[in-house]
């Protein structure tokens, strides 16, 4: 694993702490086999995918709530600070690594209770351990008419965890952040709360109505270091009479530019129901094959010769769109309607994929795909068919083949929805912007990042999502051999003078990495700055819980 010496976030271990007390009442309180400091478990918390390895001092495995309030106890005591994390999958911003060194890792992979589904209002009560496929099997093997919304990280990653990033999947209820009601959280000082009317006993509201009465404090339990989130309610989708996914294909990146004002007006005016994720050329190039180091050896970013050859012999774009329409029939045949009329003056090819059709085309591959001029059939079948799963409550892993850009082995071909993409080296960096639904913007931010991923010779992966009716989250993705250690650095280094240049646009990250936070304290004011110090010492006055996450601070070698 590359050397991180350059980072600006090195270690809070607290020279006070008392592990060893601390690790005598883990494991009285836990068992032995919760508790690791084995060689083999810190070093498989330490994986990172993106050169932030950081080597924890122990592994917590808690299996309930209560559990959690002991532990934090402990820590408090013993002054051991903990990081708290879901399922360790938070890919390209930090995977399963804390902050610092030193920190004991609390994983809350064991919590996996589904504590209740209402079917009749369209709710669950999920503990942090559930992932997104582990919901999406349960709704569908009792039969319950909801979906779950998806994002593209695969089966195995936790819901709490990414919506405590403040994360988005691609449905109707792809804002997560606006999806979930009613918090249960341990806070540093071993307390527990109840947000929302769940401080009431008896309360008959608390999944269905996030706000209660008085203060909302829910958000200030995402990206923070305040507590540790035992408990969410989370709405669910109701499955439609009438699904259509579509694909909408732009030749050139004008193309893309005179949709977006168009784009927009769908957006705002509720036509386009889903999050529609639109990615460049190179994001659907990285899905199908690694980069061709045959033909520009030396080099990590492809020149414009080999990019052009690369797209015509795919058969794709410059950009392409994706999302999905949900209703009646009545509803979805209107809106694919409109989708179609205000692309019709812009140079797009606007694909509608029914499930009718989708199943038509697996079959085709089946009875013909082995034939020459088929051959490339399968992989848009394949695709398609991710997508159309991703959209109806089907989490997949094939999008994560995008990550193996510049893996020396490329794709492995036992690759499979719980492959472990730190356990493979890879080397991923994403930058994750908010930027106004405007082309504008769009054009401009593009322009910059294009030319700093050229500066540092990486080809700029780029993905736009209609995060809501005004903004798009976009995310810029840095793709390096993480085996090797010049390109590695050249990466940090991009990533670094990316963040700076993103706020000295006006575009700040919506989401951190683990590397990112540290470069959040230069750009944190002083009064926002002074807020939070204040409410952490009002939650956890000992800085228990995860020092250094979101909370804009340095380490002191810096």
């Amino acid at each position: 694993m590359a050397n991180d010496n350059a980072s600006p976030l090195v270690s809070a271990f607290d020279p006070r702490s008392d592990l060893p007390t601390a690790l005598g009442e883990w494991r009285a309180l836990l068992g032995d086999v919760n508790v690791r400091t084995d060689d083999q478990a810190l070093e498989h918390y330490a994986r990172s995918t993106s050169s932030s390895s950081r080597r924890p001092a122990a592994i917590l495995k808690p299996g309930t709530r209560d559990e959690v309030v002991q532990l934090v106890k402990i820590a408090r005591r013993c002054r051991t600070p903990l990081y708290p994390i879901s399922a360790g999958q938070n890919w390209g911003y930090g995977d399963a690594c804390a902050v610092y060194d030193g920190q004991v890792i609390v994983d809350l992979g064991r919590m996996n209770r589904i504590a209740h589904v209402d079917t009749e209002l369209g709710y669950a009560v999920i503990e942090p351990g559930v992932t997104q496929g582990q919901l999406s099997r349960h709704l569908a093997e009792h039969g319950m008419p909801y979906w779950v919304d998806c994002t593209g990280a695969g089966p195995n990653s936790s819901l709490i965890g990414n919506i405590l990033e403040r994360g988005f999947g691609h449905s109707p209820y792809g804002n997560r952040f606006q999806t979930f009601s009613g918090m249960e959280v341990v806070l540093g000082t071993g307390e527990v709360l109840h947000t929302g009317f769940g401080h009431f006993p008896g309360a008959k509201t608390t999944h269905l109505y996030p706000y209660g009465i008085g203060p909302y404090l829910d958000g200030i339990f995402t990206q923070s270091n305040f507590g540790i989130v035992t408990r969410i309610g989370l709405w669910l989708q109701p499955i439609p009479e009438s699904f259509c996914p579509y694909i909408v294909l732009f030749d050139a990146d004008q193309d893309l530019l005179e949709a977006i004002p168009q784009l927009q007006k769908l957006r705002l005016n509720r036509i386009l129901q889903s999050v529609p994720h639109i990615g460049n050329d190179l994001r659907a190039l990285a899905s199908d094959a690694p980069f061709p180091r045959e033909q520009l050896p030396g080099h990590a970013r492809l020149t414009p010769e080999v990019r052009a050859a690369l797209r015509k012999g795919a058969g794709i774009g410059a950009w392409s769109m994706s999302g999905a329409f949900y209703g009646t029939s009545r509803q979805v045949g209107l809106h694919k309607a409109l989708l179609k009329k205000a692309l019709a003056r812009v140079n797009a090819k606007v694909i509608f994929l029914p499930r009718h059709i989708l199943a038509a085309g697996r079959l085709f591959v089946r009875l013909f795909g082995h034939l020459a001029p088929f051959r490339g059939f399968e992989k848009k079948i394949r695709i398609g068919s991710a997508l159309a799963d991703m959209h109806s409550g089907k989490p997949t892993g094939a999008f994560l083949r995008g990550c193996y850009w510049r893996h020396r082995q490329g794709v492995p071909a036992d690759f499979s929805d719980d492959t472990d993409l730190a356990r493979e080296r890879i080397g991923l960096m994403w930058m994750a912007p908010i930027i106004p639904f405007r082309r504008e913007d769009l054009a401009l931010l593009n322009k910059e990042m294009d030319a700093l991923f050229a500066r540092f010779d990486f080809d700029c992966h780029v993905t736009v999502n209609m995060i809501n009716e005004r903004a798009l989250a976009a995310v810029y993705t840095i793709d390096y051999d993480a085996e090797d250690e010049a390109e590695t650095q050249r990466g940090i280094a991009c990533y670094e003078a990316g963040v700076r240049r993103l706020f000295e646009l006006g575009y700040p990250l919506y989401r951190a990495s683990v590397r990112g936070m540290g470069l959040l304290a230069s750009e944190i004011d002083e009064s926002f700055g002074g807020a939070v110090e204040r409410l952490k010492a009002a939650l956890d006055p000992d800085a228990i819980i995860a020092p250094g996450r979101y909370d804009g601070r340095r380490s002191p070698r810096d």
